[in-house]
């Protein structure tokens, strides 16, 4: 009897692990059948054009240059990821980093103090305005029922003039020489974080917080797989009904969860101000919370397929440069990237619906293997 449970259960954990690859694998050929189709009505020849992708994608400086990008996107996708545990749907990733850049790189360009002190500062402070910032979507949730979607898209728009407003020469930022750019003091050598020269072959350096990112990564998974915080999160992003029932205060539970994906956020910008342009400018990268939503979209808001989606997503966006040269339109990469994310939607879902019907299919056989002999037979 034994022997029978053991291999119906490995039956069910290898059928388990072939629809967890299935959807990725079935989210890929769909993407680049696309993509292909596309490709070809343009002119351009698919395998060409991977090619080109793949040659470019595998030189060194460009290898340093997506795993740079990787890194702010991985931030982002985590900061996403939050939310998405609690069934809350962070918009405003794009406007809490942003905002908490500026002013942290205000106040780093201000200070002048020992160098890991002036770091773990600037950093700080970006991790306390992101989180301020998105306690107001959170607090408008449990104190007013407003839908966070609502209330970070408008916050969104919010950070976006308050930030404009204090860029100017009058308050934070200073004229940029040589340019007709401005941004904030530049901050000093004690507050920058250094890098790693990890890839042979170019004098690029890998970010010095990706060492951060992947301290972030293994935070997330403890606390949602190995805290009781991270499973009333859990079980209240599953049912709000059966977390008041567990005696869970739901509402506190939305606040601190919509504060912690805005800290994160807070830090989605210090790769790259710390790690290179050591100012907050007008030509600072914007947008990177709305391709942190199709990243953690893309690596079911696990940390290691968010590392890599991050990977893909920057592989992609940097590899895209060499099709300009080549005569292609780099527009295929942002097509290619949307159908990757509307695929591995789609090919989840009828994977999580053949599983259900599996197991459903399962248990009936099951019930009807064990049925009792009705009353009289055999006699």
């Amino acid at each position: 009897m034994s022997s029978t449970f053991a291999d119906r259960l490995l039956g069910r954990v290898r059928l388990g692990g072939l629809l967890a690859l299935a959807a990725p694998l079935l989210a890929i050929v769909f993407a680049a059948l696309v993509t292909s189709i596309v490709l070809v009505l343009t002119g351009s020849p698919p395998l060409g054009t991977l090619a080109l992708l793949v040659d470019y994608g595998s030189q060194p400086r460009t290898i340093v240059m997506i795993v740079n990008l990787a890194t702010t996107y991985y931030i982002s996708a985590l900061a996403v990821a939050i939310g998405f545990r609690m069934n809350l749907f962070n918009i405003g990733v794009d406007g809490q980093y942003r905002l908490a850049a500026l002013i942290a790189a205000a106040v780093g360009g201000a200070l002048v103090l020992p160098a890991p002190l002036h770091i773990l500062v600037i950093v700080l402070v970006a991790v306390a305005v992101g989180g301020l910032w998105a306690s107001l979507a959170g607090l408008l949730k449990v104190t007013r029922g407003v839908s966070e979607v609502i209330s970070t898209i408008m916050l969104n728009a919010i950070a976006t003039g308050f930030g404009a407003w204090l860029l100017t020469t009058d308050r934070l930022a200073v004229a940029v020489s040589g340019s007709n750019n401005i941004g904030t003091k530049p901050i000093p050598p004690s507050g920058q974080f250094p890098g790693f020269s990890l890839v042979p072959g170019t004098q690029a350096k890998v970010f010095g917080f990706v060492v951060i990112a992947v301290v972030l990564g293994v935070a997330y998974h403890v606390l949602f797989n190995r805290t009781r915080f991270g499973f009333d999160m859990r079980a209240t992003g599953q049912s709000e009904a059966a977390a008041v029932a567990s005696g869970v205060n739901v509402k506190k539970m939305v606040l601190v969860s919509m504060i912690l994906s805005g800290a994160v956020a807070g830090l989605v910008g210090m790769p790259q101000l710390l790690g290179a342009s050591y100012s907050y400018s007008l030509d600072f990268p914007t947008g990177l919370g709305f391709t942190g939503i199709a990243i953690a979209l893309l690596g079911r808001n696990n940390p290691v397929g968010i590392a890599i989606g991050a990977l893909l997503w920057s592989f992609l966006d940097n590899s895209s440069d060499i099709l300009d040269l080549e005569g292609i339109p780099k527009e295929i990469v942002i097509i290619m990237q949307g159908t990757i994310v509307l695929s591995v939607i789609i090919a989840y879902e009828l994977v999580h619906r053949y599983r259900l019907a599996a197991e459903q299919r399962r248990v009936s056989r099951e019930l009807s293997t064990a049925a009792p002999a009705p009353e009289g037979a055999g006699v």
